[in-house]
């Protein structure tokens, strides 16, 4: 809006008629007084003003208005048809006026001057607005700095305060702060300390590990500065991602020797108990078999129950003293693969067949669903068996109130897919995580249900010399569905 200040209504009236017609909201004032009020009551973008006026005259009012924050910047043209001398000019531009237009007047030039003085305003207004937006940004960001450097000093001294090999790096992954634990394995803080030769680089695994944004573990051996032994340490990085992108990363080296170690002798333990238990086991069998075949009494008589439980036990005895054996050759490395094609139909067939047999006192129905396997599969037809039968027994054990089992195939053109279904117990979302590791057992289910904890483990490490996947899908009380895949390529 243009402000038009003169005492005279017929010089407010040509001049206002001139100004709307080219669009423009004007306001007037008849004296200078009144000019001071208006203009403290509204927002102006210019004003034009008349230099000879009763009272306050023109001059007065343009010095007044430059002394206020709010009006200071307001453009002002003086207009005058007495007061043309030089050094009435000068006082005007002296008093905080931006022209000086003598009568009679151009209308043509001075819609010129107004249009430009107008657009300079509204333009200096939003250069303001601009410079105060990008004050409050930079406050923003000072406090954001502020915060977030308070977060890394907390981090950091998290970090100092633990026992372990700590370190942060930036989303490029170079590292910019270690703890003191640190220097006691690398000599700088820009490189991690040195590995074992045998081991992975640490390096290439988390320069993968970044391409993804996941977090990753490791088992790594080193050794510190002024030592002669390299000792386990699981490395852990995980991502710090704020706004969806990584900005840092966080990591630890955990000294694992110790249960190392302890693992190694248990396996070691376990590799010659299952040995030594192997040979009086075989022992027994065959003792059975010929007291079986000694003993003539009636097909009724106790003692074959009983030699048929003896046989019985013997059978789960032996079942897990392989298991042992087992985990003995995945430690160890040896637990290879005979592959060979062999026909899935048929061998699903003698697996159903044996739980049936296995599990007579059961009153279990096993339900087939799915593709018909009719090409052959390239695999260890053993192990494959081997773990469809731990999927079907873990199905009847822990659904003790169904009587169905589900097993469903589903043949793709690059795997086969093979699902157990049960409707017994569920496993809880946050322990199906773990459930295909070395002894694990779920602690709701392991004083009802007997066992080692082995089963699976087994299981997931035949798959993966299969070079197949494996998994779950649970829900408590619902029953689970395990499944694994071999690839058919």
């Amino acid at each position: 809006m243009i402000l038009i200040v003169d005492d005279k209504p017929e010089n407010i009236y040509s001049l206002k008629k001139l100004l709307v017609s080219k669009d423009f909201s004007v306001d007037s004032a008849l004296s200078g007084e009144d000019a001071l009020k208006k203009v403290l009551r509204n927002d102006y973008a210019l004003i034009i003003l008349d230099v000879q006026m009763p009272g306050i005259d023109g001059f007065e009012v343009a010095e007044t208005l430059s002394g206020f924050s709010k009006t200071k910047d307001i453009p002002i043209i003086f207009l005058s048809a007495v007061n043309t001398d030089k050094k009435f000019i000068t006082k005007g531009y002296a008093s905080g006026g931006i022209d000086y237009v003598t009568k009679p007047v151009d209308p043509d030039i001075l819609m010129l001057k107004v249009k430009t003085f107008y657009r300079l305003y509204e333009q200096t207004l939003a250069l303001n607005e601009t410079q105060r937006n990008l004050r409050n940004e930079i406050e923003i960001r000072k406090q954001a700095q502020a915060e977030l450097k308070e977060r890394v000093d907390e981090l950091h001294s998290i970090l100092e305060s633990l026992p372990q090999i700590a370190f942060t790096a930036n989303d490029a992954g170079e590292i910019d702060f270690v703890n003191k634990k640190w220097f006691c394995y690398a000599p700088t803080s820009h490189a991690f300390p040195s590995t074992h030769p045998d081991d992975r680089s640490i390096r290439d695994e988390w320069l993968s590990a970044m391409v993804n944004g996941s977090p990753f573990e490791m088992e790594v051996r080193i050794k510190e500065l002024n030592g002669d032994a390299f000792r386990f340490h699981l490395l852990r990085v995980i991502p710090i991602v704020e706004s969806g992108q990584i900005n840092k990363w966080v990591g630890t080296f955990t000294d694992i020797e110790d249960r190392k170690q302890v693992e190694q002798k248990k396996d070691e333990f376990l590799s010659i108990a299952s040995h030594e238990l192997k040979t009086p086991l075989t022992s027994i069998k065959a003792y059975a078999q010929l007291l079986e075949r000694t003993v003539a009494v009636e097909a009724d008589h106790p003692a074959n129950k009983y030699i048929g439980k003896v046989q019985n036990q013997v059978i789960k005895l032996n079942s897990l003293i392989t298991d042992l054996l087992d985990i003995s050759k995945i430690e160890n490395g040896k637990l290879k693969m005979n592959m060979s094609p062999f026909n899935f139909e048929s061998l699903l067939a003698n697996a159903i067949d044996t739980i049936y047999h296995t599990h007579e006192s059961f009153p279990i129905r096993i339900e087939r669903y799915g593709d018909e396997v009719a090409a052959d599969v390239l695999g260890d037809e053993i192990r494959i068996e081997q773990v469809l039968i731990n999927y079907l027994t873990n199905a009847i054990k822990y659904s003790p109130n169904s009587e169905r089992i589900l097993i469903r195939t589903s043949q793709e053109t690059s795997a086969l897919t093979v699902e157990v279904t049960d409707f017994g117990i569920g496993i809880p979302q946050h322990k199906q995580k773990d459930i295909f590791s070395k002894f694990y057992r779920v602690e709701e289910s392991s004083v009802k249900f007997q066992g080692l904890g082995i089963g699976l483990y087994i299981c997931s490490e035949i798959i993966r010399q299969h070079q197949g996947t494996f998994g779950l899908k649970s829900e408590v009380g619902q029953g689970s569905t395990f499944y694994f895949t071999i690839p058919l390529n």
